[in-house]
């Protein structure tokens, strides 16, 4: 599965629109600077060698995407929400990977993987206010 594929569906006005007006919009935009957080934490946790707040900060992490796994609406969301599936348990595999290998490359994906995917959502209620 190529990751970046799920990013390429935010170009649908029409889904742009449905979702800036969604009561959701502004929490799933939170839960994605949380993930963010959170890798920044298991970041600074890895350079301190602190296994603990690592693995806490990772954990932390995916519970946050399983939580919008959780709140994919796939009867409405079709392709989109197939994709952002397969993003989010990508995600999830890297993110576990990152905490049994304590690998710092995978948590740069991740982060860029989800910046990526945040700075989609956000713009889609730039785009519907400002269209």
């Amino acid at each position: 599965m190529n990751p970046y594929s799920a990013l390429d569906q935010y170009q649908s006005v029409k889904l742009q629109g449905q979702v800036a007006t969604s009561p959701n919009h502004g929490l799933v935009s939170l839960l994605l600077e949380r993930i963010l957080e959170k890798i920044a934490h298991a970041n600074g946790a890895i350079e301190r060698n602190d296994v603990s707040a690592r693995g806490t900060a990772i954990s932390d992490a995916i519970r946050i995407v399983d939580n919008l796994r959780a709140g994919l609406n796939k009867a409405q969301g079709g392709d989109v929400a197939a994709n952002l599936q397969g993003l989010y348990d990508y995600i999830e595999k890297r993110l576990v990977d990152a905490n049994s290998k304590t690998d710092v490359e995978a948590l740069t994906e991740v982060a860029g993987l989800v910046a990526e995917v945040k700075s989609g959502w956000d713009g889609i209620s730039e785009v519907v206010n400002n269209g």
